[in-house]
């Protein structure tokens, strides 16, 4: 089984800074690509970043410039460090992970998701 630790999560002002981490531990043989999405109130859950196999990064359109991925393979573990966070941050934060279970073949798990909130 595989399972999914996020932390980092929590109440800060706006313009301030988050480093949410998770750490994936298990059954974990290949991992395909990890990254972070996040769903606000009344919206759908969109891609915040991903880190691949290969160290390529994806980003939301919302998210260049002041959202960085970056991981430790040797810990399977995916870092989103959050920079000039705005009120508009404010949502559930899923970590996501893609198991390689064969060639071109994923396995996908999703943590609980952790709270961000910006607010005064």
């Amino acid at each position: 089984q595989v399972q999914l630790v996020e932390s980092g999560g929590g109440l800060v002002q706006p313009g301030g800074s988050l480093r949410l981490s998770c750490a994936a531990s298990g059954s974990i043989f290949s991992i395909g690509a990890m990254g972070w999405y996040r769903q606000a109130p009344g919206k759908e859950r969109e891609l915040v970043a991903a880190i691949t196999r290969g160290g390529s990064t994806n980003y939301g359109d919302f998210a260049k410039g002041r959202f960085t991925i970056s991981r430790d393979t040797a810990q399977n573990t995916v870092y989103l460090q959050v920079n000039s966070l705005k009120p508009e941050d404010t949502a559930v934060y899923y970590c996501n992970l893609n198991l390689a279970t064969g060639r071109a073949a994923y396995q996908t798990y999703w943590g609980q998701g952790i709270q961000v909130t910006v607010s005064l």
